[in-house]
């Protein structure tokens, strides 16, 4: 890998996510400064984690019946 940046499994890692959840961020231009290399990714090693908006509240959990 270039030097200075990380792939999507050490990012995974450093950020306690999955790998997959790290491509859709990717894919979704959410990570500052990452590029796509074929079908690699490029991740700047100090890249901040995006904060997570899915909401996990339950706040819309039965929503239809309300």
């Amino acid at each position: 890998m270039i030097e200075g940046y990380l792939t999507i499994k050490d990012i995974a890692k450093k950020w306690k996510v999955t790998p997959r959840r790290v491509q859709i961020l990717c894919s979704e231009g959410k990570i500052e400064g990452a590029t796509r290399f074929g079908y690699e990714w490029a991740i700047p090693a100090d890249a901040k984690r995006p904060a997570d908006g899915r909401v996990t509240s339950g706040e819309y959990r039965n929503w239809r019946k309300k």
